[in-house]
């Protein structure tokens, strides 16, 4: 996949759909991202023009890009791409490519320290809140002074999605609350 052209970004940054998306390409220019790990894959289209939009931006580096969704253990109506799919989609993006399959939880679990040093963290509204509240306990292990997380959250009446970036110390204490357990 070739680096998105300065019109392209332009594109994808002020007029791309869904809009709040746009927020994650002026990120990903500003920051000059070169590690990006994304919890929820879905079709892959956000995740090819973020890979385009670091390429234009941190040209001279390595990308690395971790996907971790559940693919084929997806319930029936939540769309995504099966692992199979989605390695021959983003395999031409041209980073190091790392496709985890699981909830955010045990796929966590199994990679968090290989991990270290993401700068973009995204985090996406589809993915399983109780997994994804267990999750958070790895990944401040994860993070540097620089990286950036941003958590989808959705709209429940007008299905409205939006990104809202958390800060370290937000992201410390999900990390340190306890599990809600149920009652047995």
């Amino acid at each position: 996949m070739n680096p998105a052209s300065t019109l392209r970004f332009l594109a994808l940054a002020w007029l791309s759909r869904p809009a709040h998306e746009r927020r994650l390409y002026r990120s990903v220019r500003k920051a000059g991202v070169r590690s990006i790990v994304e919890l929820g894959v879905g079709d892959a289209r956000r995740a090819k023009r973020l890979l385009a939009v670091a390429q234009r931006y941190a040209p001279q580096s390595r990308l690395s890009y971790t996907g971790i969704d559940l693919f084929e253990a997806r319930t029936a109506d939540s769309p995504g791409l099966s692992l199979k799919e989605a390695h021959r989609e983003l395999t031409r993006a041209g980073a190091q490519l790392r496709l985890m399959p699981g909830d955010p939880f045990s796929a966590l679990a199994r990679c968090a320290n290989a991990l270290t040093n993401t700068d973009l963290l995204i985090i996406s509204a589809d993915v399983d809140a109780a997994a994804l509240e267990r999750a958070w306990f790895y990944v401040p292990r994860m993070l540097h002074d620089r990286s950036q997380v941003f958590l989808e959250t959705r709209d429940e009446k007008s299905d409205r999605r939006r990104y809202r970036r958390l800060t370290l110390p937000e992201i410390a204490e999900l990390a340190n609350r306890e599990p809600q357990r149920r009652a047995a």
